[in-house]
């Protein structure tokens, strides 16, 4: 599998950023299961954490490829069956990261942004900061103020249940006041201290048994006990800090809910503390940074949470995460070495990427061997050459980057001459262009470029895509170079060629016959998965989805495009108006379907497959039905309005047709308004949309 572990995610073409989102899934999985479940940690959490970081700046530049099922998604690992497993009534989810002040004021920004707030109102929004501790998560339901079950996060849907292990931790109450909500889910941290996790593992090793690598991993493992007894014996304490579902909230804010905790005799962090606006939370950042080391606990970062509850419920969620909490982590480690040579790579997409290849440096516990160079802007601005000495640093992604040049030392060499930057193709020798206002030159060799076929081919196969067991990266490279595949269409015709497969050094009669197999059952495929799998750019599988639940089938879709290559045409106008697709990815979309080669691809591959029509979804109140909003709201912002209705289910466009089912006039409407009335379609008022969307969820 081509490695692309060493480029940064926004010079990473989409083919790449699959091929790269395939592999931290795996990762990331395999490291879920030894952490959440083995209790033997395979990757130090700057590590882990790295993963995930990359893995949200993928997702940032290419959204299309979050997958609800993803590992990247999960928030632990599925239960392995030796405690009985338990649903939780409100998933556990996970935390979005950030490890500056300028992301943490991203964060803050997109929240004030999606409330409708100023910036003046953004920097007095209130906060909570409590330390992030490295525990075990747990969520604890009482009913009637008993204490009926206790779970771990599991895959923040469901988590096994360890009950009776709970209830020998001396903090954790088996009974709640009697004013207390009838039914409660209380989510906390069970941890070890320092003190008490070396004394468990001296005792350990006289008594001959395991090691323990980190408090984290004693605290889980001390947990997850057959015997409820030898959880009893060791020392864990628990920091409650969330609530789960509720029967009757009894607060207004998270300040007010961590005091509830305390009266019901529940350990809450002391450190703990409210702040208003980036500049406190970057004081208080700091200040826990020094203290880190002096606590009796392990913590690697602060949690930052809106404290008004009302806001949280507004922000909600997106994806694994909420809107309205991140955690800021510590500070990332750098280490300096030797930049060897600067390889230029070529995407399915003709993007010419440069990649650092360096003399193997230690950083952070990684041993790292090339770095991203993002595109040929970056090499100038910092002036990298070849034989210089670099400064590496491992924070928010998997891939290192250059942070900057290093002063050469007394002995070394004159420097190289600065990097030139190819203006033909290192593949083809095709011309590499650099279009107007964009940061990557890419190759116009097309589909003649032997590196853009092989790399479509291999989106095509990828997970998200027709995902064919048996044919990946190097099957796609073999297969291509014996001249067995050249266009996605031979991947069907591969059954003519079992004989020569088998005979191929690697391979079998076993192993062609099984790749057979799996190339057969993927001749039926849904339209999502379809579309994403032609590799048009910009079309990864968030807008696929979009796409094919607008145009409902293949043949409505591919009819639609190809009208849409006419400029000015109606379907080109109501394209671009799809919310989520927009005039880049219209273009995107335009230019595909406007090439000859690629409407031969496609009527050659609809001869060999089933396309699944896409059911639109009845679970939304308002499913089905299509909505466009114009004029400026006053009570909500245009996204939480937009989020509402594709919560209900609605399609939301941003042009008004006859098929439009309510348009939603707000102060200053124009165009849209006049179009709505002289086409007699149902107008709402803000206030009308508001009565309808609070009577469809309840409200």
């Amino acid at each position: 599998m081509t490695d692309f572990s060493d480029l940064q995610p926004d010079s990473l073409t989409a083919e790449q950023a699959a091929a790269e989102f395939a592999r931290l899934e795996k990762r990331i999985l395999q490291l879920n299961r030894a952490y959440y479940l083995e209790d033997d940690p395979e990757a130090s959490d700057a590590e882990y954490d790295t993963m995930r970081r990359r893995v949200e700046a993928i997702e940032k530049r290419f959204p299309d490829l979050v997958r609800p099922d993803s590992p990247i998604r999960q928030v632990g690992a599925a239960p392995d069956g030796v405690f009985g497993k338990h649903r939780h009534l409100v998933p556990m989810l996970s935390l979005d990261n950030v490890f500056d002040r300028e992301e943490f004021d991203g964060f803050l920004g997109r929240a004030a942004r999606f409330l409708g707030l100023s910036d003046e109102d953004k920097e007095a929004l209130v906060l909570v900061g409590e330390p992030k501790i490295d525990g075990l998560s747990i969520s604890l339901t009482y009913e009637g103020c008993k204490l009926v079950s206790g779970v771990t996060r599991g895959d923040g849907t469901e988590g096994e249940n360890v009950t009776a292990n709970l209830r020998t931790i001396r903090g954790i109450p088996h009974e709640l006041p009697a004013d207390a909500p009838d039914l409660i889910e209380i989510r906390g941290e069970i941890f070890l201290g320092k003190s008490d996790f070396l004394a468990l593992n001296e005792a350990q090793a006289a008594a001959g048994q395991k090691i323990f690598a980190n408090p984290r991993n004693a605290a889980a493992g001390s947990l997850r006990q057959l015997d409820p007894s030898v959880t009893a014996r060791r020392p864990l304490a628990l920091f409650a800090y969330a609530m789960g579902v509720c029967s009757d909230r009894p607060c207004r804010t998270h300040a007010q809910w961590l005091e509830i905790l305390r009266s019901w005799n529940f350990q809450v962090n002391p450190l703990s503390a409210m702040l208003a606006g980036s500049s406190e939370a970057e004081a208080f950042q700091e200040d826990l940074t020094r203290k880190r080391a002096d606590l009796d606990y392990d913590i690697d970062g602060v949690v930052y949470k809106i404290n008004d509850l009302t806001l949280q419920e507004r922000l909600g969620f997106a994806g694994r995460a909420p809107r309205w909490a991140t955690a800021w982590k510590f500070p990332a480690e750098e280490a300096v070495t030797r930049l060897i040579k600067i390889e230029i790579q070529v995407g399915r997409t003709g993007a010419l990427t440069p990649v650092a290849h360096l003399e193997p440096v230690n950083v952070g516990g990684v041993l790292v061997t090339r770095a991203t160079l993002h595109n040929e802007d970056e090499i100038g601005r910092k002036d990298v050459r070849e034989g210089d000495r670099v400064s590496i640093r491992r924070a928010g992604d998997v891939i290192p980057q250059i942070i900057r040049v290093e002063p050469p030392l007394p002995q070394d060499p004159p420097r190289c001459p600065e990097f030139v930057f190819p203006h033909h193709c290192p593949v083809c020798n095709a011309l590499a262009e650099r279009p107007p206002g964009e940061a990557v030159r890419r190759c116009t060799g097309g589909l003649t470029c032997p590196a853009q076929i092989v790399e479509r081919l291999i989106h095509f196969v990828s997970r998200p895509a027709f995902d064919i067991d048996g044919l990946g990266e190097k099957s796609i490279r073999e297969f291509y170079e014996a001249g067995l595949i050249a266009s996605p269409g031979d991947i069907f015709r591969l059954p003519q060629h079992e004989p020569a497969i088998a005979g191929r050094e690697g391979w079998g009669a076993l192993s062609a016959s099984n790749l057979i197999r799996s190339v057969e059952a993927k001749r039926a495929i849904s339209l999502p998965r379809f579309i994403y799998a032609l590799g048009i750019r910009r079309i990864g599988e968030s807008n696929a989805r979009l796409l094919a639940r607008h145009y409902g089938s293949f043949m409505h879709f591919r009819e639609q495009m190809e009208k849409a290559v006419l400029i000015g045409s109606d379907e080109r106008l109501k394209l671009g108006s799809i919310t989520g697709i927009g005039g880049s990815i219209a273009d995107e979309l335009v230019a595909f379907f406007s090439e000859p080669h690629n409407r031969t691809t496609l009527d050659d591959l609809c001869s060999q497959l089933t396309i699944a029509d896409e059911e639109v979804s009845s679970g939304g109140a308002l499913s089905g039905k299509t909505i466009v909003f114009t004029g400026t709201l006053t009570t909500m912002t245009r996204p939480e309005a937009k989020a509402t209705a594709q919560r209900l289910g609605a399609k939301v466009t941003d042009s008004v047709s006859k098929k439009t089912d309510y348009v939603v006039i707000g102060a200053d409407a124009g165009s849209k308004a006049k179009k709505a009335a002289e086409l007699g379609l149902q107008v709402l008022t803000e206030a009308e949309w508001a009565g309808l969307a609070g009577r469809e969820t309840g409200g």
